[in-house]
């Protein structure tokens, strides 16, 4: 089983992996638009964090991770964990960087727009705004937005989304993440 991560799992899957490959999906487009009421925000003030989005003329990088065949169960359990607040478990096809073919079908969890934490298409400096203020008990969510961003540009991906945000973030100052938490 292969499980594929375009948010926080791409830097910290905290699960153990038989392979890691980067990789990418089609038919989806990353955007910060769910609400994280319980990782990287508060009930009271929820940051924001990566869902996809349906477009079918997009592309989404990150990182796929192969489990082994006796660990598939205790991962799900605590990616189960890890992804509530509005996440779902989605399948598939995953597709290679070098060559662009289909390797794999793996399993990701999208936060669709009926949920209560999803909260839509928003202006990229309010998000910047709230990403730079809210602070959850897996840290700062600064520091989710600069770290995503981080491992695209190391894995040659590009997400003029993300890329923006993270310009947003890092300019509003005060934003240093390696003083905050190795969680999600």
């Amino acid at each position: 089983m292969w499980i594929f991560g375009y948010g926080s799992l791409v830097w910290r899957p905290a699960f153990a992996y038989t392979d890691r490959r980067p990789s990418f999906i089609r038919g989806y487009m990353r955007r910060f638009w769910q609400a994280s009421p319980d990782h990287r925000g508060t009930p009271h003030s929820p940051g924001r964090v990566v869902t996809l989005v349906a477009d079918p003329a997009a592309e989404v990088w990150g990182m796929a991770y192969q489990l082994a065949a006796d660990t598939i169960d205790e991962v799900l359990d605590a990616l189960d964990y890890r992804e509530k607040a509005g996440y779902e478990r989605h399948t598939v096809e995953l597709f290679a960087t070098d060559d662009h073919s289909v390797f794999a079908e793996g399993l990701i969890y999208i936060a669709g727009p009926d949920n209560p934490n999803f909260v839509g298409e928003r202006p990229l400096a309010e998000i910047a705004g709230v990403a730079r203020s809210s602070h959850g008990p897996s840290g700062p969510n600064a520091e989710y937005v600069l770290r995503l961003h981080d491992a695209l540009v190391d894995m040659g991906a590009s997400d003029d989304h993300v890329a923006e945000l993270a310009r947003l973030v890092a300019a509003g100052g005060n934003v240093d993440p390696s003083r905050s938490s190795e969680s999600t």
